[in-house]
Parts: structure tokens; sequence; C-alpha cells
């Protein structure tokens, strides 16, 4: 992408910190999915994205060139730089596995406690995976067009508690992918809204403490995601048989344990934790500690 004057270098410029050479579109983490079937929304050559009745979508989101990156990368670094312990939890539990992953054992507890049957379990599971995949496509679409660089990209020390993903800091997919969980779910359990919320804020969160995203990745992904959940909802209400509606909301509150309490993980495996750039908890093992010395940003303008 090319801009005549951007507030930011482009992923491609910058090499994580602590790898000999920066990434690059074909070697990141599916470069494609922007272009991916979606199912309650549709692409469009013209607006990008439009609803399932052809209308636009004005995707609620902040041009890049608007956010001052380096005021961001002061939050990553302070909040890195004095983690409890608490929040390096937070930041493990929720950076294992994919994005999806903690959702998984979320909407099951849902289910079971709420004592939903097959048919009825099934639309649930179809309507919150099918919104996250539409969030994934929407936020890699925009991921890869803005490459906008992660954390230690501008920061050539910095030093992250969990591994940085390969592919473009903004938006943050976990927010994204959360905030779209958030809304489909409370359509299906309302009396379950507020701990939805907390959830999503928290998975939002850990993402800024594990120093691979700045505050604005989460906060827009989040929003962006919501909305994204907003359209999904709006579909399923027109769902029905013989003029009925099919989703039957209960206002019955029946406290779903659904927050996580020690920060185990409800679907274990092992994953393979390594990569190139630089750890925070290696450097806590080595000695050493992140200094903080980015990238003048008038090179890039």
């Amino acid at each position: 992408m090319a801009h005549e004057k951007r507030a930011y270098p482009l992923w491609t410029e910058l090499p994580y910190a602590g790898a000999d050479h920066s990434p690059t579109i074909a070697g990141g983490v599916e470069p494609d999915a922007g272009d991916w079937k979606t199912y309650f929304i549709q692409h469009s050559r013209r607006h990008g994205f439009k609803k399932l009745d052809g209308r636009p979508i004005r995707l609620a989101i902040k041009d890049p060139d608007t956010i001052d990156w380096y005021a961001q990368l002061k939050v990553v670094q302070r909040t890195v730089a004095n983690l409890s312990e608490r929040e390096k939890t937070i930041a493990e539990y929720w950076g294992t596995g994919p994005a999806s992953k903690q959702w998984v054992p979320i909407v099951d507890r849902l289910i079971d406690t709420y004592g939903i049957e097959a048919p009825r379990a099934a639309r649930i599971l179809s309507a919150m995976f099918g919104g996250m995949n539409d969030a994934f496509v929407v936020a890699w679409t925009l991921k890869y067009k803005w490459l906008v660089p992660r954390p230690n990209q501008l920061d050539q020390h910095l030093a992250t508690y969990i591994c940085t993903p390969l592919h473009p800091s903004y938006p943050s997919g976990h927010a994204s992918i959360s905030g779209a969980a958030e809304v489909i779910l409370s359509y299906f359990f309302p009396a379950e809204r507020q701990k939805l919320h907390y959830l999503a804020e928290e998975n939002a969160q850990s993402r800024l403490f594990a120093g691979v995203h700045y505050p604005v990745d989460n906060s827009e992904g989040l929003r962006l995601g919501r909305q994204i959940g907003r359209i999904v909802v709006e579909e399923l209400k027109k769902d029905n048989v013989d003029g009925l509606p099919i989703d039957r909301s209960s206002r019955e509150y029946r406290n779903a344990d659904i927050i996580p309490q020690t920060y185990e993980q409800a679907i274990p495996f092992d994953y393979d934790e390594k990569c190139d750039s630089f750890l925070l908890r290696e450097d806590e093992s080595n000695g050493h500690s992140s200094t903080y010395d980015w990238i003048d940003p008038k090179l890039f303008i």
C-alpha cells in the first residue's frame, strides 16, 4: 500500500525486535484471508463490505493515519515494564492458541447451563463462529490494507511477554472476534450480557499486557467486532418459521460459570511457543531488561 504521506512505517519495512529481517506479506499469516467467504456480510468492490440486502457497511474503525502511533507505543512500553503477575497470567491465557480458542468453553458452558437442545445449540454455535469468521475477514482485510507495524517494530529493543504474531497490528484480531462473540452470545443469552462484555474487554486488554498490540488496536478492534456482531444479530432476527421468529430470548439468569478463575486452559495443548523476536521471559531469565529506543518517525513522513 503506497502512501504519499503517512503517520507510520509499514509492517513490511521493519524487523521485529531481535529478528534479522523484515516480515513480508507472502510470509505473513493468511494474507489472503480478507478475500475469504463470509456468511452474514458480503464483499463489495465499491464499498469493501455490504450487508446481505446490499446496503454498504461503513466500518466502525479509525483511519490509522489519524492515530499517533508513537504515543501508543509509549503506553505499550510502560505497560510491559510494569506487568503484574495477574496481567502476565491474563496475557498468557488469552494468547494461548488461536484467538477463538477461549470462546469455545464459554459458549459450551452457556449452552449446558441454559439447557439448550441440540438443534438450537447448533444454531448458536454456527451463528457465533460464522460471525467470528466474518469479523476475522474484515480485520484481515484492514490489517493487510494498512500494514500498521507491531510495537516491537517501532521499538527495536522491546521484549514482549508472548510471541508477536506474524501479521500486521491494526486492528487486533483477538479484540475483533471477541467483540463479535460478545454481541452474538448476548443476543442468545441476554442475562449473561454483563459477563460477556467483561470477557471481551479482558481478551482485548490481554493483548496490551502481552506487548503485541497498541491500546487502540484493541479498542478499535472491539468496536469493529461489535459492529459485525450487531449485523449478525440483525440477520438472525429475520429468520422465522410461518412468521414466528426462530430465536426465543429468555431473561432467566442461571449464572453460567464462564469467568476464568484459575486461568487454566479448558482445552490444554502443548503449543510451540518459539519465536524469533525478543521475549520478556527470556530477558528476565538472562538478567536483561528492555530498553526504549524506537525508530525516528521523521524517516517515514
